[in-house]
């Protein structure tokens, strides 16, 4: 069964920093397009930033560019997100997700979901 689990998600004043893990139980590991995605209340679940399973392209949306990070550890089968300078707009649900061989950005291209980590910005 593919497992996605996210850890490290919590409280913390604008301008601060989190590091969002996602562990994850499939296999190969190293052939998954992984991403983050938040969903805040009352508005649909956005991409937020990937990393492509070869490990060499990566995506983000606009107002991550800069703050954010995402890096991926094939042989821990786990992927990162480092926000810096969090903003109160960040506040969100956060998910991470897999797509097989593929490199897509839309969170509908992804085939497995965690369960997500919240992550709150207070100002």
């Amino acid at each position: 069964q593919v497992q996605l689990v996210e850890s490290g998600g919590g409280l913390v004043q604008a301008g601060g920093s989190l590091r969002l893990s996602c562990a994850a139980s499939i296999r190969p590991f190293s052939l998954y397009t992984t991403g983050w995605f938040r969903q805040a209340p009352g508005k649909e679940r956005e991409s937020v930033v990937a990393i492509s399973w070869r490990g060499g392209s990566t995506y983000y949306r606009d107002s991550a560019k800069g703050r954010f990070t995402i890096s991926r550890d094939n042989a821990k089968n786990t992927v990162y997100l480092q926000m810096n300078s969090l903003k109160p707009e960040d506040t969100a649900v956060y998910y991470c997700a897999a797509l097989y061989l593929g490199t897509s950005f839309p969170p509908v291209a992804y085939d497995y979901w965690g369960q997500g980590t919240q992550v709150t910005v207070s100002s």
